[in-house]
């Protein structure tokens, strides 16, 4: 019998099992990130923040996280979608999709105008993944202050800002709902 998927808020239970699962997915970065970055998960404090605070969502396979997302508001209007990953065991599932569906539904319902992310430019599945769900490249200059210093803070952390893109998906653009 196949697994039943299912994306709910993040329970307390469920936090100390997401770095495994930001690792694994992180691997797939090989070769595009430094392994300085690879080698980084997500801090426990971080995700217990996030969680209490209604900003974590889990993928689930029969009970079992295998993938999340985690935002920040770091800008009255835009909630950023800090992280989010899928177990390798469990891509190609539409995982992925779904925790960012999931997560612009949210956003929109609580009153945000968009949401925002950074991604790699270069990478097949990062970019194009990202513009196929409606995020749209934002252009340097119309950054604001709370996305460049997300950028800067990449940048010292040892990612390439030139292979590194800022993308952002307005509320109004169609439907947010679960895919």
């Amino acid at each position: 019998m196949s697994p039943l998927y299912t994306i709910v808020a993040a329970r307390p239970q469920d936090v100390r099992l997401l770095p495994a699962i930001e690792l694994a997915a992180a691997r797939l970065l090989a070769g595009h990130a430094p392994e300085t970055v690879l080698n980084q998960a997500t801090s426990e404090e971080t995700l217990v923040r996030a969680q209490r605070d209604g900003h974590l969502w889990v993928a689930l396979a029969d009970d079992v996280p295998v993938g999340f997302a985690h935002v920040e508001v770091i800008e009255p209007d835009v909630a950023h979608l800090e992280e989010v990953d899928v177990h390798p065991e469990y891509a190609r599932l539409g995982l992925g999709t779904r925790l960012v569906m999931h997560v612009c539904s949210w956003a929109t319902a609580a009153g945000y105008q968009s949401v925002s992310l950074t991604t790699f430019r270069d990478v097949a599945w990062n970019m194009p993944f990202y513009a196929r769900l409606g995020f749209e490249v934002v252009p340097a200059e119309q950054l604001s202050r709370a996305l460049r210093a997300l950028v800067e803070d990449e940048r010292r952390r040892g990612l390439d800002p030139s292979r590194r893109v800022v993308m952002r998906r307005r509320r109004d653009v169609g439907s947010c709902e679960d895919e």
